[in-house]
């Protein structure tokens, strides 16, 4: 048995209480639950998981995350709530926030967004052992990507040119089957594992050093319109 201590794992839900296209999609039933609820449940799941804290600026929200068995340190102040506002700011203020009124300060932070309901704590904890594996500022997770980098555009209206700056037209890299071109991957948006050394002092969400940990496509539906919301319902009536 080992002596090691507990590693403190903090998973951070970020859920502000805007949403343009999907509004109030972070609480909306999705196949009879909040969605914020599956996040909460996947984090409770985890064997490396110690906390859940939803970080909200909505009154309603954080009851239901309440409820469904999160902490709600605070609530976010306006001016990191709004549409443009990045994750690093949101992280920091939850951050500075434990450690000045609790003298809480994790070992890892664990970002999972709401509006990825389809990851399990399997996938979570398959991230942390990578983290914990590599060392690394940050494992985030992706997918295979569905459109091809070099077969994107730059067009201001009537000349296209490749949208990678280090292509040129004559390389015709658009023009090459997708078997032929290097495998290209996106960030699927289900899970971050960051240091949190890198937030606060490298003041970035990823740091310099990035482990991959690569997702099916099915697990990583990222709700953020009508239609996703009926894939992610469908594909989690498949699973029950």
């Amino acid at each position: 048995m080992s002596d090691a201590p507990r590693r403190e794992v903090l998973a951070v839900i970020p859920a502000r209480g805007g949403s343009k296209k999907v509004p109030r999609k972070n609480i909306r039933a999705l196949a009879g639950k909040p969605m914020i609820a599956y996040s909460i449940e996947a984090a409770q799941a985890s064997r490396h998981i110690t906390r859940i804290v939803v970080s909200t600026d909505d009154a309603e929200i954080a009851e239901v995350s309440r409820q469904h068995g999160a902490e709600i340190p605070c609530l976010r102040p306006a001016e990191l709530a709004g549409d443009r506002v990045t994750d690093l700011p949101v992280f920091q203020h939850m951050l500075r926030h434990l450690a000045e009124t609790e003298g809480y300060r994790p070992d890892i932070v664990v970002q999972l967004r709401p509006t990825a309901p389809l990851r399990t704590a399997a996938h979570i904890d398959a991230a942390v052992d990578l983290f914990v594996l590599h060392q690394p500022d940050c494992v985030r997770t992706v997918t295979h990507a569905t459109q091809h980098p070099h077969k994107m555009w730059k067009f201001d209206g009537q000349h296209l040119l490749p949208f990678m700056p280090h292509l040129t037209l004559a390389d015709e890299q658009f023009n090459q089957p997708r078997q032929a071109l290097p495998p290209a991957f996106i960030q699927n948006g289900s899970i971050d594992v960051i240091a949190p050394s890198a937030i606060l002092e490298k003041n970035s969400m990823s740091g310099t050093c990035i482990v991959g940990m690569l997702m099916n496509e099915m697990d990583s539906v990222n709700v953020d319109q009508e239609e996703d919301f009926l894939l992610a319902e469908l594909l989690l009536s498949q699973r029950k």
